[in-house]
């Protein structure tokens, strides 16, 4: 066995990706292979297979560190381990950003024993669909320029543009830009770059059903306004501006999940790829609704903590058509719990503090309250919520034990140590039997709030339920954005909130599980078409950075054409 996770990843035997698909039961003339390991399955296929009829489990996590805690590696994992006891598991999980990969976290394909695989095509490219996303967005910026230069016949409010541009990668020179400049390009005016995956399009991708449905919300999003009357502003759209279309047709393959294996020959899904700390965080619908009719359970990944990603997918995913959430699994380390402790700084590329390493029952103690928080989180939302322990070598029996206890005081169906990292499927037999026992009471996650029920109210209930919040406060720029939403009928739009995923409030200094803190509202941004706005939390940016030392400068290419460095 090799000794990273690359080199474990291609010690897997593979399937040939038309081959596999037949003994899962797809059809051929419904599945489209993309090279030797990877397909795209058409939506067609719902029609035949029936009703979903399986429960979802969705695997969120505590506060993680900088470094991750290995959600991934536990969804994948668990995956497996269903499987190795015999229960018809599939896994959807998301596709990563070009960003991370080669910026601070790296890859997410999962880890060790427990990945999808080929590792390398998951983490570049794959079949393209971030791409597709980021050429559609970019070509409305274009049509909004070119409107503009045109004459303006909508009227927009130049100063007033929401839209702006995209791009898959951490570059913080491009938060804010003069666009307009070039001779016969104007007006000249302010804008911006978002990360590629934090594109209204890739949320509206995510959320959609079916083309008919893509194509409408394409239509809906937003990108400024317009003055049909004096003193009356209107929405000016993507189908004000004539651009769904193109944009559906540039999408078309790309709404089709991406089917994979992983290392123990089970499937997988890999499919769309918001962040889930500045969007919704979670994989497509399309993809958990055909996974949903191949098997008996379904295994999903929710971004970053159950404040984050699970809360999206109760409140955003599961209200837009998807899978509603049976139940819950809880990733924790020992090392993030004494992290939350406040007595290290744990930093990318920096060697960890040996009392964080080693045993220190002291900093597990100060910081295990985090766990407590995101069992209650998803206690709250009415399901049960089993934790996974993710061991490390260097984690002490009595660590283990006592978050164990912990656990199971704050209300957990259970606590079990996870190994799936190490050993694969067999290395989480534990685990998933006790996520069948907790499936098998039969609980269905219910929302904090009405769908329909007025965008202030949903924010601050998700402040006060979900972070602990003792109130909200609104600047200005928010509390007109609401009121503008309001006239134009879009008061009951549903609430992505974008904040620091390293604390269960806004501000990323306030570890373990901090109370009587009050959550700023500084903007409100619209995306109609997901169905949703996006309230900014503090000093939360949507187009992340580059760190000292980029994950990039270790990726490269052998004398033989393979990749190496992906971490």
């Amino acid at each position: 066995m090799g000794s990273n996770d690359l080199e474990i990843s291609r010690t897997a035997a593979l399937t040939p990706i038309a081959k596999f698909a037949e003994k899962l039961g797809f059809r051929e003339d419904e599945v489209e292979p993309y090279g030797r390991y990877k397909a795209k399955v058409r939506l067609e296929c719902e029609k035949r297979l029936g009703p979903p009829k399986a429960k979802m489990v969705v695997v969120t996590a505590i506060t993680p560190t900088p470094l991750g805690e290995g959600k991934t590696v536990t969804t994948v994992g668990l995956g497996q381990a269903l499987r190795h006891i015999g229960v018809n598991a599939w896994t959807c999980i998301r596709q990563p950003s070009a960003g991370p990969v080669f910026g601070i976290k790296g890859g997410a394909a999962g880890g060790g024993r427990s990945q999808v695989v080929p590792m390398e095509d998951i983490n570049l490219h794959l079949t393209g669909d971030i791409h597709a996303v980021a050429i559609a967005h970019n070509l409305l910026a274009a049509f909004l320029d070119n409107h503009l230069n045109q004459g303006n016949a909508l009227r927009i409010d130049v100063d007033g543009i929401l839209w702006g541009r995209v791009v898959d990668v951490n570059d913080r020179a491009l938060r804010q830009v003069l666009v307009g400049m070039a001779d016969e390009c104007g007006p000249i005016r302010r804008s911006h770059f978002d990360i590629a995956v934090a594109s209204e399009v890739m949320a509206v991708l995510a959320l959609a059903i079916s083309p008919k449905d893509l194509r409408e919300r394409l239509a809906r999003m937003i990108v400024g306004f317009r003055e049909d009357q004096p003193g009356k502003p209107l929405p000016a759209t993507a189908g004000d501006l004539q651009c769904a279309g193109a944009m559906a047709a540039l999408l078309r393959e790309a709404l089709r999940p991406n089917l994979m294996q992983n290392m123990e020959g089970g499937p997988a899904f890999v499919h769309c790829g918001p962040f889930g700390n500045i969007a919704h965080g979670n994989s497509s619908i399309v993809a958990d609704r055909i996974a949903a009719r191949m098997g008996d359970v379904v295994v999903t990944e929710a971004g970053f903590g159950s404040d984050l990603g699970f809360e999206k997918f109760v409140h955003v995913k599961t209200a837009a058509g998807g899978m509603p959430a049976n139940a819950a699994v809880v990733v924790c380390t020992c090392r993030a719990l004494k992290a939350h402790s406040g007595l290290f700084t744990v930093k990318p590329g920096v060697p960890l503090d040996p009392a964080l390493a080693g045993e220190n029952l002291d900093a597990l103690e100060r910081g295990i309250a985090n766990l407590g928080h995101h069992i209650r989180n998803v206690r709250g939302f009415g399901i049960p919520a089993v934790v996974a322990i993710n061991r490390f070598p260097g984690d002490s029996d009595r660590e283990i034990e006592r978050i164990r206890r912990y656990a199971l005081e704050q209300g957990a169906a259970d606590a079990v140590v996870s190994l799936v990292h190490a050993q694969g499927g067999p290395g989480g037999a534990d685990l998933a039997k006790a996520v069948m026992k907790a499936l098998g009471e039969g609980k269905t996650a219910k929302p904090h709030f009405a769908p329909d029920a007025p965008i202030e109210e949903k924010i601050r209930a998700i402040a006060a339920k979900v972070y602990n919040a003792k109130g909200v406060t609104f600047s200005p720029h928010a509390k007109g954005r609401m009121k503008r939403l309001e006239r134009l009928g879009l008061g009951g739009l549903a609430v992505c909130m974008a904040k620091t995923h390293l604390s269960t409030s806004h501000d990323p200094e306030l570890k373990g599980a901090p109370e009587g803190f009050t959550v700023p509202v500084r903007e409100i941004r619209v995306s109609a078409g997901a169905g949703f706005v996006v309230p900014l939390l503090g000093d939360i940016t949507t187009m992340p950075g580059l760190p000292s030392h980029p994950a990039g400068e270790r990726i490269s290419l052998d004398d033989d054409g393979n990749v190496t460095g992906l971490a």
